[in-house]
């Protein structure tokens, strides 16, 4: 169990949360209720990992979103969730080019005197991002394992001096107040907040590899989803404190400049770089995840088999580390030539896509696991298959009309305005593009329908050119 909560934790990237969604969601939304946002999300969270956790230990490819939907649901829908997914994951990473971008142009600015443009910086990391996702280089668990403990030291640091030093002299409770939150700014609160978590689902990735699938998958998520919680709350408190409302209201506030003046400029400059570390951790994660969701669609047949194509000498999925790579550099440059901000809208923007496509993941997967459950006798119970999983789906289904309803307090739009249908229509379009699709491969393509969710063993048969074998294969259903 401890194993898992360290990989899911890791996956969360603290120190991001602070200095890059903390800070954002501050900045563009003008709320002051952040920290009593995140232990709301998280019980929504723990609700959802009832049913997840329960069906992890029957769907094989555990990690994927789709394949609960699929299997729980219908395998049209699974096509539909792997569209939202792709769409997610890939607007999620795409948007943190623009947050390095932003946050390396600032630290060579003050360490180097250099004046770089932020898309000079993020097309840098998205050279070697791209070159590590082509030769299937993850960071390895104790390099992860020791920025991670380095991340969590500079973030408690962070909240011993921020609670040290609070704005006026006294440490406010005025934004752990309900009050503080549930305003015309909730929306945004809410769609950070999930960006903020993505990434807690991972453990259930591991579920072939415990022993006790059924309890320990639950009791690392659940403890997972409570350490982020509190500290994401305790650290948005400590940065509302030491700012103060108005130092809030008067722009992005400046975290490794705080711990500067507390701690000297030798642990801020080491804060610093511990974030440019975790964002690039971050962007290689979701990296090497578009691209296995990529070539898992195009080995199901869901997409183009050449999606599915790996470098034999590595056994990358090449052509999905590809397609990533040019809708990153295509994205930022278009954002570049516009002069769009890299922080406020590229970062802002392609979060809160992403946002709201991993809650309608979600909200598909707790309906899922009810109908998964519906259909079968299983030792679960009443709790695990019913209860819970109805709880998350009414809880996310709440928090995300809160989300698309109140699209502008994030979005720094009009209420009303075109971008408020757009962002969030992007997702509802892949929705009914992968519905669409799902549909057209029942009729035209029923042997490949039939393989959707099921974690390649039909798709790997006929790659390896051994279809004939499947129908005297008496494990793969007919």
């Amino acid at each position: 169990m401890g194993s898992l909560i360290f990989f899911t934790v890791s996956a969360s990237a603290p120190m991001t949360v602070l200095a890059g969604g903390v800070v954002t969601t501050y900045a563009v939304t003008g709320s002051i209720g952040v920290p009593l946002s995140f232990p709301i999300l998280g019980v929504a969270l723990a609700l959802f990992t009832v049913g997840y956790a329960a069906m992890t230990r029957y769907v094989e490819n555990a990690g994927a979103f789709y394949a609960y939907i699929a299997l729980g649901l219908s395998r049209a829908w699974g096509v539909a969730g792997s569209a939202v997914a792709i769409v997610a994951y890939n607007t999620i990473q795409i948007g943190l080019y623009g947050l390095f971008g932003w946050a390396f142009s600032g630290f060579a600015a003050a360490h180097w005197q250099a004046d770089l443009p932020w898309w000079a910086c993020a097309l840098g990391v998205w050279a070697i991002v791209g070159l590590l996702g082509l030769f299937n280089v993850d960071l390895s668990a104790k390099v992860l394992g020791f920025f991670l403990i380095a991340e969590i030291i500079a973030v408690l640091l962070f909240d011993i001096g921020g609670f040290g030093h609070p704005a006026g002299g006294s440490v406010s409770t005025e934004s752990l107040a309900p009050g503080s939150l549930f305003t015309s700014g909730v929306g945004g609160v809410f769609a950070f907040g999930i960006a903020a978590f993505v990434g807690f689902e991972s453990a259930a990735v591991y579920s072939g590899e415990v022993k006790d699938p059924r309890r320990t998958v639950a009791r690392a998520t659940y403890v997972a989803v409570a350490i982020t919680s509190v500290l994401y709350a305790v650290s948005a408190w400590a940065l509302a404190s030491a700012s103060g409302k108005d130092g809030l209201a008067a722009g992005p506030a400046d975290p490794f400049g705080m711990i500067g003046q507390w701690f000297g400029t030798g642990l801020s400059t080491a804060a610093n770089v511990l974030f440019l570390t975790s964002v690039f951790a971050a962007l290689l994660s979701f990296h090497m995840v578009v691209s296995r969701y990529t070539f898992a669609a195009g080995q199901e047949g869901v997409l183009p088999r050449f999606t599915a194509a790996t470098w034999r000498r590595t056994g990358s999925p090449v052509a999905g580390s590809l397609l990533q790579s040019l809708a990153g550099v295509v994205t930022f440059a278009i954002f570049a030539m516009l002069g769009r901000d890299p922080l406020l809208e590229l970062f802002t923007w392609l979060s809160y896509v992403a946002a709201v496509g991993v809650l309608v993941l979600m909200i598909g997967t707790s309906v899922s696991v009810l109908g998964y459950f519906a259909r079968r006798d299983s030792v679960e119970s009443v709790w695990q298959r019913i209860i819970a999983p109805g709880l998350a789906a009414i809880a996310l289904i709440a928090i995300t009309a809160t989300v698309v309803v109140n699209a502008d307090s994030i979005l720094g739009a009009e209420k009303g305005s075109v971008l408020t249908y757009v962002l969030p229509g992007i997702v509802a379009a892949a929705v009914v593009i992968g519905l669409l699709w799902g549909y057209t491969i029942k009729l035209t393509r029923p042997s490949v329908y039939a393989g959707i969710g099921e974690g390649g063993a039909r798709q790997a048969a006929a790659l390896a050119g051994i279809e004939d074998l499947l129908a005297q294969d008496e494990r793969i259903p007919a």
